[in-house]
């Protein structure tokens, strides 16, 4: 496998425009503003996936992650993000469906992104080098669980605001 921080990312100005493509280690060791995909991937019972992430990630490594997706590569579409994130992160084909922009920033990262959304049952072909293990679990208990063990606070957001608490 090829190193991850040597895929490059297009760095954006505030309108979302391309000012500049460099390195992904490049943008997160400078904190560079970037685009991005997450996807909340639901069951027929409305349950959603989560994950725990590998310890080799570059940013939020061992953590549990309530969406899947990632760094767009230089000129993807967020469409076409979402179609390659979902392939390479699950193993599936499928067209997610567009929900909402969503903006983040923290001391690891700014970035603009395209939330979606997608209804699969699985089963799924977990990326080694991405996920450790995962399942679904109720919505509700989503709250409780970040009681227990470190989760993606970016995820998080972006389903605080699917839920309508932005």
């Amino acid at each position: 496998m090829n190193n991850p921080g040597d895929e490059l990312v297009d760095v954006i100005d505030d309108e979302g425009n391309t000012i500049a493509t460099v390195t992904r280690k490049e943008v997160r060791e400078r904190r560079l503003p970037h685009r991005c995909t997450y996807l909340l991937i639901f069951n027929q019972r409305g349950e959603l996936f989560i994950h725990l992430r590998t310890a080799s990630k570059d940013v939020y490594p061992s953590y549990w992650d309530v969406t899947v997706g990632g760094v767009l590569g230089p000129g993807e579409s967020f469409d076409a993000g979402a179609r390659r994130e979902v392939a390479e992160e699950l193993g599936i084909n499928i067209e997610p469906e567009q929900l909402f922009p969503f903006r983040y920033a923290d001391a690891s990262s700014g970035l603009q992104a395209l939330v979606y959304r997608v209804v699969h049952d699985g089963p799924f072909r977990l990326q080694p080098e991405e996920i450790v293990r995962g399942e679904f679990v109720p919505v509700t208990e989503i709250a409780a669980r970040t009681a227990s063990g470190p989760f993606c606070p970016d995820g998080l957001a972006v389903l605080a605001r699917w839920h309508g608490r932005d």
